[in-house]
């Protein structure tokens, strides 16, 4: 029980952050006047102080005796933690206010995953840098196209809210629609690039990182569609304009590719079939 309590603490830290955004920006903004201000400063702090909570508390898990272990649990976590990170430096560029209410409680339940789900053996070829390099770059791939999802879905609310003629409060401080649509491609396209480096490393690498050439595995399979389907999608919206539903579509589809090359394959043999 000890060992799960700093996860909890963290956890605890990221939902009251959520909630705070979500009564700052949704909820009690509906009430007050838009003249009130945010303090930023002061948010970004504490969203940083957290990052450096979670990061100390993955280190712990993923080098626990001295060596990299990362599972299923330790994986999640380490996206999401990128993500906030992504999602907080980004904060300095672009008014990204509605997003904070949905990647903090997303934050919360990952940070307890690694003291719930712990990865039973250590990596084998961890030292490599080809190792390093390709699980770093398959890490921010995730990331990005996490956020191009939580993002999309925000979008989705919002084109939704502006037929109907009312926007909530929440949606009301966000940037304009084809603001937030010109930063989710951009986001798709730093995140294609990392997934296709993360394909081509695999590949080049296969025999040096795995101990084993190349194989056309589920993993793979899945891998190479969502790499296809957000390669269809960049394409379709540089030569036909694509935009609004099609994007969101396509979007949450190669991010469920994604989701199932990597880590629904790990929860299957890991969590279901107790295999490490």
């Amino acid at each position: 029980m000890q060992g799960i309590l700093p996860y909890l603490f963290c956890a605890i830290l990221y939902a009251a952050m959520g909630l705070y955004f979500w009564r700052r920006h949704w909820s009690a903004a509906a009430t007050l006047p838009d003249t009130v201000p945010a303090n930023g400063t002061a948010e970004r702090l504490c969203m940083l102080a957290l990052l450096g909570i979670h990061a100390a508390l993955l280190f712990g898990a993923m080098f626990s005796g001295g060596a990299l272990r990362i599972g299923v649990g330790d994986a999640i976590s380490a996206i999401l933690w990128l993500a906030v990170l992504i999602y907080w430096l980004g904060g300095l560029f672009y008014r990204l206010e509605g997003l904070q209410a949905l990647i903090m409680p997303a934050a919360a339940i990952a940070v307890l995953l690694p003291a719930l789900f712990p990865a039973a053996r250590p990596l084998p070829n961890a030292e490599l840098l080809a190792f390093k390099l390709h699980l770093l770059i398959s890490m921010l791939a995730y990331s990005l196209f996490t956020i191009a999802s939580l993002h999309v879905l925000l979008m989705a609310m919002l084109e939704r809210r502006l037929h109907r003629g009312a926007l909530p409060a929440g949606l009301r401080t966000l940037p304009p629609l084809l603001t937030m649509e010109t930063l989710l491609f951009r986001i798709i396209w730093a995140g294609f690039a990392m997934l296709s480096l993360t394909i081509a490393s695999g590949v080049v690498f296969s025999e040096e990182v795995f101990g084993r050439t190349a194989q056309l595995n589920h993993k793979t399979i899945f891998g190479i569609v969502s790499w296809l389907v957000f390669g269809a999608l960049l394409f379709g919206r540089h030569f036909y304009g694509w935009r609004g539903r099609v994007a969101v579509r396509w979007t949450l589809a190669g991010f469920l590719m994604l989701v199932l090359a990597y880590l629904g394959s790990k929860f299957v043999v890991e969590i279901l079939l107790g295999r490490s």
